[in-house]
């Protein structure tokens, strides 16, 4: 049985979040501070601990909550990929720190045991690619799982690049860029 979390719990947890959001983005986890979080959230490191256990599950929780809104703002339709590509670029540059948060993770708690939250997800969205395939809406080129991840970086290629990068496309303009996913992501979709 689900417990009942009071709404005062539920406002300082989303307050820890939210400043760790900042923290992390800026930082990762290895240089994130615990102090900086709770002084941003106005709270103290015991509430941390009792609603994350630790900084790492701060993270964890942070990063399924990236996900989960991600989903929830850009819900998958595989009836029209490409687009679905381009509004989550959209997110992307609306919410910066959300790749952020994902490449941290990949770069210092990827060798962690998966987070079953975003493991569910992304289950989730791999599921209804194999359907949209198996019902001829999308091509069988490749796996769903691999499709589904070639979407997923493709969304995030402008907001994933090298600063090096940046002056090579200086003349690419935002709405060409969303244009660029969209057209790549067609091109990957074509049989």
């Amino acid at each position: 049985m689900a417990t009942f979390t009071p709404p005062a719990a539920d406002a300082m947890r989303a307050k820890l979040l939210l400043a760790a959001r900042d923290e992390f983005a800026a930082v990762g986890v290895g240089a994130a501070r615990i102090e900086r979080i709770t002084a941003a959230s106005s709270s103290n490191k015991a509430q941390v601990f009792h609603y994350f256990g630790s900084k790492e599950g701060l993270f964890d929780a942070l990063l399924a909550q990236t996900v989960a809104e991600t989903f929830a703002e850009v819900p998958l339709d595989t009836d029209d990929l490409p687009e679905w590509a381009g509004r989550l670029h959209d997110s992307y540059v609306r919410r910066p720190w959300a790749q952020r948060i994902a490449t941290w993770h990949r770069l210092e708690r990827g060798a962690e045991a998966p987070i079953e939250a975003v493991v569910s997800s992304t289950a989730g969205a791999v599921e209804a690619i194999e359907h949209a395939q198996r019902a001829g809406v999308l091509p069988r080129s490749h796996r769903p799982a691999v499709l589904l991840g070639l979407v997923l970086h493709l969304a995030a290629f402008w907001s994933a690049t090298a600063p090096e990068f940046d002056p090579l496309v200086t003349a690419v303009v935002p709405a060409r860029r969303r244009q660029i996913v969209v057209d790549a992501v067609g091109s990957l979709l074509r049989k």
